[in-house]
């Protein structure tokens, strides 16, 4: 095979896996309606339980919207009870966003009807099926690690 061949083979590879993941996530993603949370608002929340606690600029760019725009998330996830604003001990200047105990349970909650629905999929693959999988997220894990450590190399 070819260079240029071997090129197309992996960008179509990569094409297949790319639209394998958006339906896998639309999939999944019908769980979270569930939550009575918009999606925007549960984004927010997942940066802030698993990366917070955050200023809120931090948590804008992390979600890609602007100040103004993160600011009305956070003020509706706080009405709700999953987010308080705590101030900075070194820094009486700045804000940080923290999940409450309740918003960590509506994200752990989210998680294991997700993980459910899809752990009902793979219940039924049965023998190779079910080792090609396992080797597949393997092989997914390495990508995406891979792609990590390009990403830290080369910030864009």
């Amino acid at each position: 095979m070819t260079s240029r061949k071997a090129e197309a083979g992996e960008e179509a590879l990569a094409d297949q896996l790319h639209s394998a993941a958006i339906h896998l996530l639309r999939q999944l993603r019908k769980e979270d309606d569930a939550s009575g949370l918009s999606a925007p608002r549960l984004s927010a929340l997942s940066v802030v339980v698993f990366g917070g606690p955050l200023t809120l600029g931090q948590l804008a760019a992390a979600e890609q919207v602007k100040p103004p725009t993160m600011t009305r998330i956070v003020t509706g996830l706080e009405k709700d009870g999953l987010v308080q604003r705590i101030g900075d001990p070194r820094d009486r200047r700045l804000t940080r966003i923290k999940a409450t105990t309740k918003g960590q349970k509506v994200l752990a909650a989210g998680r294991a009807r997700r993980v459910e629905k899809l752990a009902a999929a793979v219940r039924d693959l049965h023998g190779t099926k079910l080792a090609e999988l396992t080797r597949g997220v393997q092989l997914l894990q390495e990508i995406i690690g891979s792609m990590r450590e390009r990403s830290n190399r080369n910030p864009a």
